[in-house]
């Protein structure tokens, strides 16, 4: 018997593509998935004209056992290395966030922050013609 070789056509290859990122969707959602769901789950975050409201799920942490750093846009949550579980996580906002307006309170193991938005300095200098 002769047997002649497949040739695919350029008109199969998105489907064979589509089967594949459906397999990698299906691995990802089974295995990668409920982890990433619950970190999703575990923050909410809510905005005004003037502040964002973060609100973080961190059970069986004190107040003397997480560290809040706000750097520019960014604010870094960690739990401190005698704490009874590790907390590591990073927020970027859209806008730069003023310290002086932002605080954080943490009741029944749900850290509040409240983070004022920085308003942005005009440096516009007029020149006068001479």
């Amino acid at each position: 018997m002769f047997f002649t070789p497949v040739i695919r056509r350029s008109a199969y290859v998105p489907a064979l593509r589509a089967v594949d990122r459906g397999f990698e969707r299906f691995v990802n959602e089974a295995i990668v998935s409920p982890a990433a769901q619950l970190r999703a789950r575990a923050a909410t975050a809510d905005q005004n004209d003037t502040h964002w409201t973060l609100q973080i799920d961190v059970p069986g942490l004190s107040r003397e056992q997480l560290g809040i750093a706000l750097e520019g846009a960014v604010v870094r949550i960690e739990s401190a290395k005698d704490a009874p579980r590790a907390f590591k996580a990073a927020y970027e906002l859209p806008q730069d966030i003023d310290a002086a307006t932002s605080s954080a309170k943490l009741e029944n193991g749900v850290l509040t922050l409240t983070l004022g938005k920085k308003q942005p300095v005009s440096n516009v200098t007029q020149l006068a013609i001479g």
